[in-house]
């Protein structure tokens, strides 16, 4: 489920971009995106990846919730996996886009980024790991919840399991990915019109 961990700028590993896919965040810097005239597809970019962060605390709330013995495992179950499939589903269909409509076109406009690109679009391989395990481990709470199983409770601790180590990365790529995609949208304009 997690890259490379030898690789230094893996999903897994890093802390942060590299300096040299930084220079146009430092033209271009994160005061400056609440301003009034941010280009609009930088903006929904920014609301798409804040609906994501959201969404990722609102199901850890809920696991929070079942912990702390506030939310029983039906409750938790209705909840949470309607939250999860809309989840990846958006997530899913972001990357889509961005991996075979943006990716290559922010690239040919800032030829100069394209390894950190290449970086994000790498990045989307370790969070589909993550997104299939999602899958996985929801359908089986699922499972375990409609057919009365024994284990419900075994598999709301796998989920929130892998949800606990899918979030950090998920927030890494995304911050990582704004500090390439806003400023150079910003900068340059939507190559998608």
């Amino acid at each position: 489920m997690s890259d490379a961990t030898d690789d230094p700028l893996a999903l897994a590993s890093r802390a942060g971009l590299p300096s040299e896919f930084l220079y146009l965040r430092d033209a271009f810097p994160r005061e400056r995106w609440s301003a009034g005239g941010l280009h609009p597809t930088a903006r929904r970019w920014l609301h798409m990846h804040g609906g994501f962060r959201a969404h990722q605390a609102e199901m850890a709330a809920m696991v929070e919730a079942w912990r702390a013995d506030t939310l029983d495992v039906p409750t938790l179950h209705r909840a949470l996996i309607p939250a999860l499939q809309q989840f990846l589903q958006h997530l899913d269909g972001h990357h889509r886009i961005e991996s075979g409509h943006y990716f290559p076109a922010l690239q040919q406009l800032e030829p100069r980024i394209a390894a950190g690109i290449d970086l994000l679009d790498r990045d989307h391989d370790a969070i589909h790991a993550h997104i299939e395990a999602m899958v996985e481990t929801g359908r089986a709470l699922h499972q375990s919840v409609t057919g009365a199983a024994p284990d419900a409770r075994d598999r709301v601790e796998r989920l929130a399991d892998v949800l606990a180590l899918a979030g950090p990365q998920l927030a890494r790529h995304l911050d990582d990915e704004e500090e390439i995609v806003i400023p150079l949208i910003a900068l340059r304009g939507d190559p998608l019109g």
